[in-house]
């Protein structure tokens, strides 16, 4: 998993999963295991899955690159306290799955909470088959 600030501010974790590494076949299967890792959650709370592709593909000036083939978030929210208004500026969570054809790519957006953050990593290294994860 790497970490990098996306536009020089947005700290950002993603996770670049070959195919035949993953432990499962497309994004559509990759949501499934989100989803059910969010409910399973004892804090989490499931929102929407949003299909970022259709909804960009489908805006007459909407552009994708060229080697995305699939593009969907799982939406998510930990929030355990709201001690003001603002907080609600860095919620909800979501983790991004693209499909660029020979890989998955998984990433999401450094919360301010450190159980939402280790939460999302485990769940993100989990989709690499615990064979390649045995190996490393």
């Amino acid at each position: 998993m790497k970490q990098t600030l996306l536009q020089e501010k947005y700290p950002v974790y993603t996770l670049e999963v070959p195919k035949e590494e993953c432990r499962y076949a497309d994004v559509d299967a990759i949501l499934t295991y989100l989803r059910d890792c969010v409910e399973a959650h004892p804090v989490a709370q499931m929102i929407a899955e949003f299909d970022h592709h259709a909804h960009t593909s489908a805006l007459p000036e909407g552009e994708i690159a060229g080697d995305i083939k699939a593009a969907k978030h799982v939406v998510f929210c930990f929030g355990t306290h709201l001690p003001n208004p603002h907080v609600m500026a860095v919620r909800p969570r979501s983790i991004g799955v693209a499909d660029m054809g020979d890989r998955f790519v998984l990433s999401f957006l450094e919360a301010p909470m450190p159980l939402a953050n280790n939460a999302m990593e485990s769940w993100v290294k989990a989709m690499v088959s615990q064979a390649d994860v045995a190996a490393a």
